[in-house]
């Protein structure tokens, strides 16, 4: 992680700041300290995301409750990196109180939430296809483009390749129970797409 990997002092594994793989640690960072917060729990072996995130920028327990102090930091660096509003970490709150109402619901939950980013950005990748190499510049087409492909996950049942059929009900199922709005979803999808766009560019600058 390029955050991370700065602290360390480590040149050879440095990335840059604020690209896909940060993005995604904090996703996990913050669902994870929304737990912590939500259940009370105290063992960071459980959440290791949180703890790798929590030992390297020594972020203080906050009221000897462990999540508090962690997901306002992580929700401060979505916010200044990626412009993430207050919606969606409201959204990740009222899942989680929807589905983690004791200690053993966490694991399966965050299992169910890796299923479903993995189902959604496979099929997502496979819908738009070349819509995808669009120039980053062009960002209102592009998020009108994921709007739509969102939707029709959603809403269309005439899909005609059996494989994205599969996905497709996966991707329902998955979220009867975490209850993200298409919006949600959108936001999520458009973030990961344009920060993947950029990747290409910085191993490139990488390499000189």
């Amino acid at each position: 992680m390029g955050i991370f990997s700065k602290l360390f002092g480590n040149k050879s594994t440095e990335k840059k700041t604020g690209g896909m793989e940060d993005y995604m640690t904090l996703i996990r960072v913050y669902f994870q300290a929304s737990i912590a917060s939500q259940l009370g729990i105290n063992n960071l072996a459980m959440l290791p995301d949180l703890r790798m995130f929590k030992t390297t920028l020594h972020v203080p327990t906050q009221n000897n409750k462990l999540g508090i102090g962690e997901k306002s930091h992580c929700k401060k660096m979505l916010k200044e990196l990626y412009k993430v509003d207050d919606l969606f970490f409201k959204e990740i709150d009222a899942s989680i109180r929807k589905n983690c109402r004791k200690i053993q619901d966490v694991q399966v939950y965050l299992v169910q939430f890796q299923g479903f980013t993995q189902d959604l950005m496979m099929l997502m990748g496979n819908l738009m296809k070349f819509k995808l190499r669009m120039p980053s510049f062009f960002k209102g087409a592009i998020y009108s483009m994921t709007e739509k492909t969102v939707k029709e996950i959603f809403t269309k049942n005439d899909y005609k390749d059996a494989g994205v059929v599969k996905v497709v009900l996966n991707i329902r199922q998955y979220n009867k129970r975490l209850s993200f709005s298409e919006k949600w979803i959108t936001g999520f999808v458009y973030q990961v797409v344009m920060l993947a766009k950029k990747e290409p560019k910085a191993k490139e600058e990488a390499a000189k």
